[in-house]
Order: structure tokens, then sequence, then C-alpha cells
């Protein structure tokens, strides 16, 4: 009898194709829900999620000495008073350190190098970002902190002991800009007093219960806006709003971390950015194709690959970015390479990726220089132009980068050039997968020649059209007379 191989059997999308609303499931309770009811049921809910309920943490010694169990049971290890004393002062809580140099402790610099009291040093991890289960989620509530005022908070999730994500509840009824108004208020009071470890936020939610979002803890005047509140929402990009629902996909240990850990950047204005449902649905959905097409021996074939059509506007260079760097860290890919249209777009997106990473990604401006980034052996993410690739193709007839794993992704491939670079890459490159991106696919019915989008690229594996856009008032209705 014939044995067949799962290929890539569970995805693991975060942006789930299906979920069912608790409301569909069960019948609304008929009382009037005070605000402390629902905080006591969004934190059972979270217990049974496999959140640990702190009940008893209320000061700032509790939390540091939660954190150093936390942090000695992630590393293995265990600090003497002293040595401990020594980490938070010359790392963990500096006195003279901001938001900004928190934010970048859990994003780069979470690894600190700490030298014992006997002289041996070992790498202490803040967070684990390659094995996310292994990151410690505990639930705090009403933690109380004077700064200019004294503030007492709603609901505190922390991770590894650090308080990373803060929610603010109002009940059922009340606007959920006055939860938006709350954080706003805190962080100018209390959250960012010294010796606060509140400075490692990372992440807000607010909840009226019947509406919920999250939005990125950044000094950014013009972002921290309402306007950048986001809803989170399925892979159909239906909005998840209930708080019920909420926690139950958002709010899911694995989700929130990979959200934090993964679908997050700080760019190099200091600017924390957190990835919105669509953005993180394409770059799983990719990193998934380039998976399952390598166990099942699919490269180079239309099931290695697929399109990404996201409208104009909703953030492609962020979520190609991201889709391309996390493909870097794919042991088996050699390279991956951005490929765009024109020149003038290859500065452009140089920029972009370097303000994401500065040092994560190579330009080049002659077809010569993108053969000295080909050969360098390094995981960057290679932006380059439609004509150079081609130039490069039809001009190096056996480079080695021919026979290796290479992940090509397109922004906006539908121009001159391209019918013709196509050929020549699908002749050339042996083990290839390959991505578009674009605001107007090409289908059957607008097509002038035979190629379609789905054609070359294979299937559609994300859309976030206009109309999504508009809903999500992410772009400005438009009016054609």
């Amino acid at each position: 009898m014939a044995t067949y191989n799962t290929i890539a059997e569970s995805n693991n999308f975060i942006i789930l194709d299906d979920y069912t609303r608790y409301s569909e499931l069960h019948e609304a309770p008929v009382t009037y829900q005070t605000e402390a009811a629902l905080e006591q049921e969004f934190i059972q809910d979270l217990v049974n999620q496999g959140y640990e309920h702190l009940p008893k943490l209320g000061t700032l010694a509790a939390m540091l000495a939660n954190v150093r169990v936390q942090l000695q049971q992630l590393n293995d290890m265990v600090f003497t008073d002293g040595e401990w004393a020594r980490f938070v002062e010359e790392y963990l809580d500096k006195p003279s350190d901001n938001l900004i140099d928190k934010a970048r402790k859990i994003h780069e610099n979470y690894i600190y190098d700490f030298v014992f009291d006997d002289g041996h040093i070992q790498n202490i991890y803040l967070v684990d970002k390659q094995l996310i289960a292994r990151n410690k989620v505990q639930v705090i509530s009403q933690f109380e902190q004077t700064g200019t005022h004294a503030n007492r908070y709603d609901v505190t999730i922390l991770v590894n002991g650090l308080p990373l994500v803060q929610v603010e509840l109002k009940k059922r009824g009340v606007a959920i800009r006055e939860a938006f108004n709350q954080v706003h208020r805190y962080s100018k009071e209390s959250f960012n007093t010294e010796n606060s470890l509140f400075k490692y936020l990372q992440l807000f939610v607010i909840s009226n219960g019947t509406d919920s979002r999250y939005f990125a803890n950044t000094v950014e005047r013009n972002k921290n806006s309402y306007d950048f509140t986001m809803n989170w929402a399925k892979a159909d990009n239906k909005l998840i709003r209930d708080l019920k629902d909420f926690t139950a996909t958002f709010f899911q240990k694995n989700t929130l971390l990979q959200v934090l850990l993964h679908y997050s950047v700080f760019d190099v204005s200091d600017t924390l950015l957190i990835m919105r449902p669509y953005q993180i649905a394409a770059t799983e959905r990719m990193l998934w194709k380039i998976k399952s097409a390598y166990e099942g021996k699919k490269w180079s074939s239309i099931e290695a690959g697929g399109y990404i059509w996201h409208t104009t506007g909703s953030g492609k260079t962020l979520t190609s970015f991201k889709a391309a760097r996390l493909a870097t860290q794919l042991d088996f890919i050699d390279k991956v390479f951005f490929v765009v249209d024109r020149k003038d777009l290859d500065f452009q997106t140089m920029k972009e990726y370097q303000r994401f990473s500065p040092d994560s990604v190579n330009g080049s401006d002659s077809t010569a220089g993108l053969k000295r980034n080909i050969n360098k052996d390094d995981n960057k993410i290679i932006v380059t132009t439609i004509q150079k690739l081609n130039n490069l193709m039809k001009s190096e007839q056996d480079l080695p980068i021919y026979q290796k794993h290479v992940v090509f992704i397109f922004d906006e491939a539908h121009r001159s050039q391209f019918g013709e670079a196509q050929k020549n890459l699908t002749k050339k490159f042996k083990r290839y997968y390959q991505f578009g991106f674009t605001g107007t696919p090409i289908f059957p019915q607008n097509a002038l020649g035979a190629e379609t989008t789905a054609s070359v690229f294979g299937r559609e594996l994300h859309s976030y059209v206009i109309t999504d856009a508009i809903r999500d008032e992410k772009v400005l209705k438009f009016k054609v007379d």
C-alpha cells in the first residue's frame, strides 16, 4: 500500500480563516454588566486560555521579584541578590532608560551578556523569539502607580514578568474613545515615571465590550492618535470586535506573542509599528507557501508562490519587508530578492526598508553591483529592479545562485519588461519561490495578452481591497463624477 507524507499539515495561522463568533454559540446575557464584571470575565477568559493570574501582585517590588523568577526560569539559571540588583541597575531598569531604550530592549537588545560574581558570562534573554511558547504570560489587574498623579491600571499582561500589554476597559455602551483617552492620560502621568517597568509597554488594547482595538505604544505624535487604533480580523478581513471574540483570537497566547515579537517593527526613527491583521495574514501565508513548497519539493512550480492583492496605500512596503525578512531567516533559503519596476522605486524601497531595519538590505546601483550582492554570504534582502535582474540573467550564463533556493517578491510586476524577465527567470533559476504584490491584479477579463496575475505567480494568497480599506477608514472615500 502506498504511504503518503503530509505536506505542511498545520499552517498555524494567527489570522484565522474560520472563527465562529461567541454570540452565535451563546445567548446574550440579559443582565447589565458593570465595568468590574467585564474585567473579571476578561481575566477569567485569559486564565482559561492558559494565562497565570497574579491577583496579589500590586507593587513595583513584587513586579520586579516576579521578573526575577521568570527570567531565571527562561534562562535556566539563578541570580544571587547582589547579581540581580546589578542586572536591574546595569540593564533591566537602567535609571537613564526612556521609553525608546526599553522598546529597543524588546526588539533588538533582548540578549544581555551578564558577568556573574564568579566571573563567568552568560547570555540573559528577556524574551525567546525562536521558541515562542517558552515565554510565560501572566495577567494582573488594578496595579497602582504614582507619577504626577496616582493611576490605577485596569488589566496588564506580563511577558516573562515584564508589562508588555496594557488593557483599558469601559463598560458596554460607553464610547471606546474614553478608554483611548485614558491610556493617553496614563502615558503622560505615570507609565513613564522613573523606575517604572511600564516603560516596557509595547501594545495597548482598548475595549468597551462591543468594540475592541489595539495600537502601538509610541512617542511619535502623529502615530498615537485614535486613527492608528486597529481592529483584529479574520483572513477575509471581517472584523473581530466583541471583547469575547477578541480575547479568544488576539489574546490566544501564541497569537499575542507572535504579534509582539514577530509582527512588529521598531524602525530607525524609533517608532514602533505593529502590523495590521491583513499585513500579518499576507506575510504568514507567503511563509507557509515557501515552507510547504520546500517540504513537498514543489519549488519552481506555480505551487511555489502566489500573489497578494492589497490596495494602494495599505502599507504594502511593510508587509513585503516583513515577509522578505522572515523568509531570509528560513535556514533552507539562500537569498531573497525584492524586485521593483523602476529605478526611482528601487531607491524609494531601499530607503523604506532601511528605515525598518538598516542592516538587513542590500541595494545595487548597477548589474555588476547586483552580482556582488548575490555573491555576498549574508542573509540580507536584495532590492533590485527588473531591468538589472534581467540584464544579469542575460549576461551571466552560469551563476551558483541559479542552483540555490531563492525567493522573489515582485512589486506591481505587470509592466513592460516583465514578460522577458519572467521567461529568463524560469529558465535560469532551478529552485525559486515567487510572489507578486499588486493593487491591480490582471484577471482573464482584463488581460491584454494570455498572462494573468495567477498564471504567472499562482493563486491569490490574500486580498485586502479598496472596499475593505474604506470600511476600516484606512483610505479616504473617493467619488468619480
